[in-house]
């Protein structure tokens, strides 16, 4: 008797732990998915899209993973990731303008409950959810901040910009812009250069992975480095790396990076090249002291890329030890183009810039500006802010091993609200209809899953893609692109198809198209909430305390 009681639970002990094998190996079956955001780098700034930047590690997934040609974000920092973190246009998910409340729903400057976070959707599904770097969508309140938002685990900046060696306030604004690092709702203080803000980002993240690793369930990293967004601030040793790359200017190493973006297949024979931006000086014609600070510049931005990269190295190889690397997939993105000059872009008011210190360094609050940025933003047109191909067009690295087949370039003509379902496919994760008692917003965008495991060469959309951010507007319908600048409400038309380089408005002989395509835009612009950006721009004085939220 005694012995048959032993032999039952025995038997009980090895059903139960074999019920528990089954749900582990379930839950570590799921793919790991790691999403990578870069803060203001144009679209031409990786060594595998044409740039002398060295980048090994973004590259080496390039070279094993898949390039999309096109690649669609905001154009500026927070709309960008409102979409990208709940895969609806920015207007339906609060942010129409950016982190600041205009007064409406559309633009009350955070993300709505309606909007389901990539955080919240991925814990419903089993997930642990992980994010270290840069939030931008929810500041005021701590119950918009990213462990309310669906993050079990959170270190990084609330709002959009932050010294890279301190924790100071930026100096513009009357009472400087206030920066707030937290780590799990806890304000952090480290001691003035004490670390490097990019380093500190890749060593949270892997930190967060390795207690990850003891759950036994798939994870979802969002790693939201601020590099290089401005202050342009960089270690030493990196900067060095970088003296004498800058000094054939701007002019040349754009045609550098042309040549070589031909090379590797990224621009296509026939393709237009943007001209070239005549505000832009001749490198030639500056004087040796202008060339000296020019260049001096872009050796600290390039030393920012530089960094950033690196720390995309010491996730990769925390991923391998950890033996995920065969399961994670990793998107690499950009959030909008590079920053053009402030005589088009200031919406802050800065001023002029006050320097404590040489560029580089923590006393330094200098930009790149329109000069290099144009080369940054090669072979497209414009900048942030703006809705031609360079304000908005992101370099895209798919990396997954196991599906994703190695050296593939392709067009895709992906957007980031495509992000969101595409993540939910890959896990097996039913996006709620319902959530705490709320009816959810719908998934605007489309998977992308049969262009990065079928080889599908673009997605099948069935609509039109569209934007307004402060007044600038655009709809991407196949390849015809139908754009328009903010206060001029004139319509540009271009055949994407041949000219993705915007070198010929043919508006005036395709009426017709552009009747659709603008008919279009005013029925998605009146379903999603848009508001005309004269009634709700900051500087509009019926608006109260607008001016001053800005």
């Amino acid at each position: 008797m005694k012995r048959t009681v032993i032999t039952l639970n025995f038997l009980i002990a090895v059903a139960f732990l074999g019920q528990a094998q089954n749900k582990m190996t379930t839950e570590t079956s799921k793919p790991n998915v790691i999403l990578i955001m870069v803060d203001d780098m144009g679209y031409s700034d990786l060594g595998s899209y044409g740039s002398e930047i060295s980048t090994p590690n973004l590259d080496k997934l390039a070279k094993e993973g898949l390039i999309l040609r096109e690649f669609y974000n905001n154009s500026i920092c927070a709309p960008t990731r409102a979409s990208l973190l709940t895969g609806q246009y920015q207007h339906k998910a609060g942010v129409g303008y950016f982190d600041v409340n205009l007064g409406l729903p559309a633009y009350q400057g955070f993300l709505n409950k309606e909007s389901l976070t990539l955080g919240e959707v991925f814990r419903s599904g089993g997930y642990s959810t992980l994010m270290s770097g840069k939030w931008h969508v929810g500041s005021t309140d701590p119950a918009q901040w990213p462990n309310q938002r669906g993050f079990d685990k959170f270190y990084g900046v609330l709002k959009g910009a932050a010294n890279y060696f301190d924790v100071k306030p930026l100096p513009f604004g009357k009472t400087g812009y206030p920066v707030t690092l937290l780590k799990n709702n806890e304000k952090q203080n480290p001691k003035d250069d004490s670390y490097y803000f990019t380093d500190e980002i890749g060593k949270n993240a892997n930190e967060f992975l390795e207690e990850q690793n003891k759950e036994h369930k798939p994870f979802f990293l969002y790693l939201a480095f601020t590099a290089p967004h401005w202050p342009l601030q960089a270690k030493p040793e990196d900067i060095a790396k970088y003296r004498g790359k800058f000094d054939k200017g701007w002019d040349v190493l754009r045609e550098n990076r042309i040549q070589k973006l031909k090379e590797n297949g990224i621009i296509l024979p026939g393709q237009t090249i943007a001209q070239r931006d005549l505000e832009v000086p001749e490198w030639d014609k500056l004087t040796y002291d202008e060339r000296q600070f020019w260049k001096a510049k872009m050796e600290v931005y390039a030393a920012m890329v530089d960094n950033m990269d690196q720390n995309v190295g010491k996730v990769l190889k925390k991923l391998k030890d950890l033996k995920k690397d065969k399961n994670t997939i990793i998107v690499f993105i950009s959030d909008n183009g590079a920053q053009g000059g402030f005589n088009t872009y200031n919406p802050l008011k800065r001023g002029l810039v006050k320097n404590d210190g040489p560029v580089g360094t923590s006393g330094s609050f200098d930009y790149q500006e329109q000069n290099w940025a144009s080369l940054s933003n090669t072979p497209f047109r414009q900048y942030k802010n703006d809705m031609h191909e360079g304000g908005f067009s992101s370099p895209f690295i798919a990396w997954f091993p196991s599906k994703i087949k190695a050296g593939r370039i392709d067009k895709g003509t992906g957007h980031i609200i495509d992000l969101a379902p595409t993540f939910y496919e890959l896990a097996g994760i039913e996006y709620p209809k319902k959530y705490n008692g709320l009816k959810t917003n719908y998934l605007a965008g489309k998977s992308l899953l049969p262009v990065l495991f079928n080889g599908d060469s673009e997605v099948n959309r069935g609509e039109p893609l569209f934007w307004e951010r402060a007044g600038n507007r655009a709809v991407r319908d196949g390849k015809w692109k139908l754009v328009s600048t903010y206060p001029k409400y004139k319509w540009e038309l271009y055949d994407l198809e041949k000219d993705r380089g915007e070198t010929q408005d043919v508006a005036d002989s395709n009426p017709a198209i552009v009747n659709k395509l603008s008919t279009s835009y005013n029925e998605w612009a009146s379903k999603t909430g848009v508001v005309e950006f004269s009634k709700i721009s900051p500087e509009n004085e019926n608006i109260p305390g607008a001016a001053s939220r800005n």
